[in-house]
C-alpha cells in the first residue's frame, strides 16, 4: 500500500486548494504517480485534481460512508500509486456535530483512520507570530492526528515569512514553503465553489503556473521526506451502493456534472453499463437503458439553452412512459414545471413532476442528511436508508400535487420534514446521494 499525506488548513479559503492543484501536477510532472482525494462531500475539486494528475479523483466521507466502503475506497487509491494526497474539506477538524457512520465527517477523521499525516497551510495574512501559536493549536488538539509540517500562505515579505517561521518552529513543527501573497493565481469561482474543471478555459496552462509557483516556493523534497504511513488495509470486499439498472442512461455535460465517482464505480463493479447523453447538446437518453439518471449540476445557469431543447424534453418524456428517472438536485429542478433563473424569467423544463423553482429567491441549504424512502422508487423499496448532503441555493416555488420521496433529517438527528418528488416512475430530490445507511 502507499502512503498518503493530507493537505489541510484552519479554515476554508486559507489557499489549499492552490498549494493541492501545484503540488498535484508539480508532482505528476516529477513522474511520480500521485493518487489524488478529496475528504468530504465535494464534486468541483476533485474534478481538478483529475486534470492535474491524469487519475480520477475520489471522495473519502466519515459521515456518510459505511466502514466497508470507506476502507475499500482508501484500500483502492493507496495501492494505486506511488503517494496519495487527500485534499481536506473546510477546516482540518470541521465536521458535523454529531458522529455519522465513521465519524463526523471532518479531514481529521480520514488522518486518524488511514494514519496518513497532515501538511497545514496557514494563512499568515494580518498575522506574524500569531501563526505558531495556530499551528500549535492544531497540532495538539487530537493525539490521533498528525501534523508533518507547515506551508505558510500570503506572506507579505521576506521579513514576516522569517518572524512566522521561527514562531511555527519554536512550536515544534516544521515549516516546508513560503508562498507569497499573489491575487493573480486565484481560480474563477461562482456560488457553489470554483468554476467547474470543464469550463475554465486554459485550465492545463493555469495548472502548470500554479505548480511552477509552488515549486519556486515550497521544498517539495523535504515535503516528500516528511514521515508518511501507509494504509493498513482491512481486507474488507468492496460495498457500493448499487447500480438502479443494467444500462443506465446518464446526463452528462456542463449542466450535469455532479455525480460521485465511487458511486459511477460501484455500478460498473457491479456490471452496469453507464450510457452517457448531453442535455445541453439536445440529446435524450438511450431508449435501451434500463433507468435514466439526472445528477446535479448547473441547470439555472443553462435554463434557457434546456428550455429549447426539444429533442431533449420530449426523448426523456417519451422515456419516462416506459422506464423509471430520478434526479438528483439539479436534475430534479429540470424534471419539473419551470426553472426561474436569476434574473426572474421562468423556463419551462420537462414537467414529468409538478415542481417549480427559483434560483432568482435565494437561499442556501447545506449540510450532511439522512434520509429514508417513503415508498418504493429507483433507488430501492420503501424504509431503504440513505446517507448524503444537500447543497444549493434554490428555492422550492411550488411542489405540486407529486407525492414526497423521503423523510429528511439533518447530521444531529433533528427531523426536517418530508421532501423530493414521486410521480409513477419519475422521481427526485435536492438529497445527493453517498451511500446506503446501515440500520
Amino acid at each position: 500500500m502507499s502512503p498518503g499525506l493530507i493537505i489541510a488548513a484552519p479554515r476554508s479559503g486559507a489557499g489549499k486548494t492552490t498549494l493541492m492543484l501545484g503540488l498535484l501536477r508539480a508532482l505528476t510532472r516529477r513522474g511520480i504517480a500521485i493518487q489524488p482525494a478529496k475528504c468530504g462531500p465535494d464534486y468541483i475539486d476533485p474534478a481538478f485534481h483529475t486534470v492535474a494528475t491524469g487519475r480520477q479523483s475520489y471522495n473519502l466521507d466519515s459521515w456518510s460512508m459505511r466502514p466497508a466502503l470507506l476502507d475499500s475506497l482508501i484500500s483502492k487509491l493507496s495501492s494505486a500509486a506511488d503517494l496519495v494526497i487527500c485534499e481536506a474539506s473546510m477546516g482540518l477538524f470541521d465536521g458535523a456535530a454529531t458522529q455519522g457512520a465513521c465519524g463526523d465527517g471532518s479531514s481529521a477523521d480520514i488522518s486518524a483512520r488511514t494514519g496518513w499525516p497532515v501538511i497545514l497551510v496557514l494563512d499568515v495574512s494580518g498575522q506574524a507570530q500569531s501563526a505558531g501559536a495556530v499551528a500549535a493549536g492544531f497540532a495538539r488538539f487530537r493525539n490521533d492526528v498528525k501534523i508533518a509540517g507547515v506551508i505558510l500562505n500570503r506572506v507579505a515579505s521576506e521579513r514576516h515569512r522569517h518572524l512566522c517561521t521561527v514562531a511555527v518552529e519554536r512550536a515544534g513543527m516544521k515549516v516546508l514553503g513560503a508562498l507569497p501573497y499573489n491575487e493573480g493565481l486565484s481560480l474563477p469561482a461562482r456560488h457553489l465553489g470554483l468554476v467547474q474543471a470543464g469550463e475554465t478555459s486554459g485550465l492545463n496552462a493555469q495548472l502548470d503556473v500554479l505548480a511552477n509557483f509552488v515549486t519556486e516556493h515550497v521544498d517539495i523534497d523535504a515535503l516528500l521526506d516528511t514521515p508518511r504511513v501507509s494504509f493498513a488495509s482491512k481486507d474488507q470486499a468492496a460495498c457500493f451502493f448499487p447500480p438502479p439498472g443494467q444500462r443506465i442512461a446518464l446526463a452528462h455535460d456542463n449542466a450535469f456534472s455532479f455525480v460521485y465517482p465511487h458511486v459511477l464505480a460501484g455500478w460498473r463493479k457491479a456490471g452496469a453499463e453507464i450510457l452517457p447523453f448531453s442535455p445541453l447538446a439536445d440529446q435524450g437518453p438511450d431508449m435501451s437503458a434500463d433507468v435514466c439518471w439526472l445528477p446535479g449540476g448547473y441547470p439555472e445557469l443553462y435554463a434557457a439553452q434546456l428550455a429549447a431543447n426539444s429533442n431533449f424534453k420530449s426523448t426523456l418524456r417519451t422515456f419516462a412512459c416506459s422506464a423509471p428517472v430520478h434526479g438528483e438536485c439539479g436534475g430534479y429542478m429540470v424534471l419539473g414545471e419551470t426553472l426561474e433563473d436569476a434574473d426572474g424569467r421562468s423556463h419551462e423544463m420537462t414537467g414529468l413532476l409538478g415542481l417549480r423553482t427559483s434560483f432568482a429567491k435565494r437561499r442556501m441549504n447545506l449540510g450532511y442528511r439522512s434520509v429514508v424512502a417513503l415508498t418504493e422508487n429507483l433507488l430501492g423499496p420503501a424504509g431503504t436508508r440513505y446517507r448524503g448532503h444537500e447543497f444549493h441555493y434554490s428555492t422550492v416555488l411550488d411542489r405540486g400535487a407529486d407525492e414526497p420521496l423521503f423523510t429528511v433529517t439533518d447530521a444531529n438527528g433533528v427531523l426536517l420534514g418530508q421532501a423530493g418528488s414521486i410521480r409513477g416512475s419519475v422521481s427526485g430530490s435536492f438529497f445527493h446521494l453517498i451511500d446506503i445507511r446501515d440500520a
